[in-house]
């Protein structure tokens, strides 16, 4: 165990009340200690009053206080720790929606939110792997059909040891998936392990698990334009032009044309195809109403997605406005998400390199992209 972990485990064998009488003695010596209690107080006293209400599982717009108290923190990169305040209240959100025979979409709404906060709040202080990893494979399969986890919102905190924990679950339930779902089978609860096994694969970068579950949605053409996406952005090159040769039905041309032509081919089909009305997510961003957004976002594909994350953090950018350069860090970490999920990270980082380069005079938005931890290019982030 670490020393943090040890001290951890002794100090959850001590009461309260000596608990309470050490801290407050080094609170008097230490003025960080005393500011850092000050503002979990400020923050935590309004919130457990709701969340300690019965009625509040009832009342939507008092969780919509408490989330926007969590949210309004972790914007503004507050250093108390609100993982615990939020982990609560998405616990709270996801009882009322699991008891509820038929609950209001604004409270699956709600819990798609607090699920989406804690997940940020376990960025900034991760609780202990195993838990979180738990806690993540109870709320995915309890009721699946209610609430969508995002695990690579919580691959950070995770870790290598929380994800493999996570996938030995996942892989449990896939081995005792039926071979026909109609016998006996939960069809939602095999599609959200499946879900979640392409999500750890991506994670780890294993491309031929993600190329093999992916092959399980052939023959659409989105679906095979991300496959030749994670082939080349793996350095596979050749598979990649045999891939979208064949989606084109010319197989000829995977011997005979260039990589760029035949991708590109692709891609100019893809493009062709009728417009997919994200008209949802677009209003939210504009209305700033980001993670309604991003909750809005999971029905979509995310390379259709990419366009209106890159126009939302050009707007916020160009507001010149210290406060949406934080917000505009916070959706370049969403849009890096969707460029991964989209099978393009190595294009993600193209476009950030760009992206600076035609706004390198903007100091305070690089120092706001390193609070939210998004790596910089290596001739930029000096």
């Amino acid at each position: 165990m670490s020393r943090r972990s040890d001290l951890r485990a002794f100090l959850l064998t001590l009461d309260v009340e000596t608990l309470v009488d050490v801290l407050c003695e080094q609170a008097d010596r230490d003025e960080e200690l005393r500011r850092r209690l000050s503002a979990l107080r400020e923050t935590e006293e309004p919130a457990r009053a709701v969340l300690d209400d019965g009625a509040a599982q009832a009342d939507g717009v008092q969780f919509d206080s408490v989330l926007d108290t969590v949210a309004r923190l972790l914007d503004a990169g507050t250093s108390a720790d609100v993982t615990s305040l939020a982990r609560r209240t998405a616990d709270r959100l996801a009882a009322a929606v699991r008891d509820g025979e038929d609950p209001s979409p604004h409270l699956t709404e709600q819990l798609g939110r607090a699920v989406s906060l804690y997940a940020r709040a376990c960025t900034a202080h991760p609780p202990p792997a195993t838990e979180l990893a738990e806690w993540i494979v109870r709320l995915a399969f309890e009721r699946p059909d209610r609430c969508e986890v995002r695990l690579a919102d919580f691959a950070e905190a995770l870790g290598a040891d929380g994800i493999a924990q996570v996938r030995a679950a996942v892989d449990a339930v896939l081995a005792d998936s039926p071979v026909d779902d109609e016998d006996g089978g939960d069809p939602m609860r095999m599609r959200v392990a499946r879900a979640l096994r392409l999500e750890i694969a991506e994670i780890t970068s294993d491309v031929d698990t993600v190329v093999s579950l992916l092959s399980e949605e052939l023959p659409r053409l989105d679906v095979s334009l991300r496959i030749v996406r994670v082939l080349r952005a793996a350095g596979r090159h050749s598979e990649a032009i045999a891939h979208a040769a064949k989606a084109l039905g010319n197989g000829a041309a995977s011997r005979t044309e260039t990589a760029g032509g035949v991708v590109e081919a692709l891609e100019r089909v893809r493009t062709r195809q009728s417009p997919v009305d994200t008209s949802d997510v677009e209003a939210l961003l504009r209305g700033n109403r980001f993670d309604e957004a991003w909750k809005a976002a999971a029905g979509h594909e995310p390379s259709d997605l990419i366009p209106l994350y890159r126009e939302c953090v050009e707007r916020l950018i160009e507001s010149r406005n210290s406060q949406c350069y934080e917000r505009a860090a916070g959706q370049l970490r969403r849009l890096r998400l969707l460029y991964r999920r989209a099978g393009a990270s190595a294009e993600f980082s193209t476009y950030l390199a760009e992206l600076l380069a035609r706004h390198k005079r903007k100091t305070r938005l690089r120092d706001e992209l390193r609070k939210a931890r998004v790596a910089l290019p290596k001739v930029l982030a000096g």
